[in-house]
């Protein structure tokens, strides 16, 4: 890795979106993770300032753009200086608030 890169796994726990670094990784490796636009599937890809980041984070889709390479997880004021929020402030709605699930149609003899 190179010195103006960071491990994307890293990156995100010192940005403080995930509790654990184990946490930010699987979100990585199950392809969850887009930057630039390009579906991720690697923990250990390079992520650079300017790269603008789309990932899951509990019930919201974030966007942000990296300004910042961390050096430590530090607190969250510190956290917040590594990156740009672009994303919408809405939640994703729940399955359940969409109305009730029709009944499966049953064929009867």
């Amino acid at each position: 890795m190179t010195e103006d890169a960071l491990r994307m796994d890293k990156w995100l726990w010192q940005a403080r979106f995930f509790k654990t670094r184990a946490l930010a990784a699987r979100v990585c490796t199950v392809g969850r993770v887009r930057v630039d636009g390009v579906k991720v599937s690697k923990a250990h890809f390079g992520v650079r300032p300017g790269q603008v980041l789309t990932f899951p984070q509990a019930r919201r889709i974030r966007v942000v753009r990296v300004i910042a390479l961390g050096e430590r997880r530090g607190p969250a004021k510190e956290a917040s200086l590594l990156y740009e929020d672009l994303s919408d402030e809405e939640p994703v709605p729940r399955i359940s608030s969409l109305g009730p699930l029709p009944k499966p149609w049953i064929m009867q003899k």
